[in-house]
């Protein structure tokens, strides 16, 4: 037997309302966000990955801005996004490299 969430009440005050109505929008605005920064990422792994040199550096070119922008939101800690592009960046190098 699956044991489901606990129902949220309702907030009583009219502001806690509003929050609420506000957190739903802002929650499904976040998790677009934080979807289309890991799909840029994966993205230039799977190309890295595949050894394609040409596709990899246009899509790692994509990704850096995707990450800036979902970083400077704050979906995303500026730390992170600028080590997930220095990793991808190395990689994409020794593809470079390689060929």
């Amino acid at each position: 037997m699956m044991a489901s969430k606990p129902k949220k009440k309702n907030p009583r005050l009219a502001s806690g309302r509003k929050r609420a109505r506000q957190d739903v929008k802002l929650n499904a605005a976040n998790s677009s966000l934080r979807s289309k920064y890991r799909t840029a990422v994966k993205n230039v792994e799977k190309a890295v990955l595949a050894g394609d040199k040409a596709k990899a550096t246009e899509l790692f070119a994509k990704m850096q801005a995707v990450v800036d922008a979902v970083a400077d939101k704050g979906i995303f800690h500026k730390n992170k996004a600028a080590r997930d592009k220095s990793r991808l960046s190395a990689k994409v190098k020794t593809l470079a490299a390689a060929a």
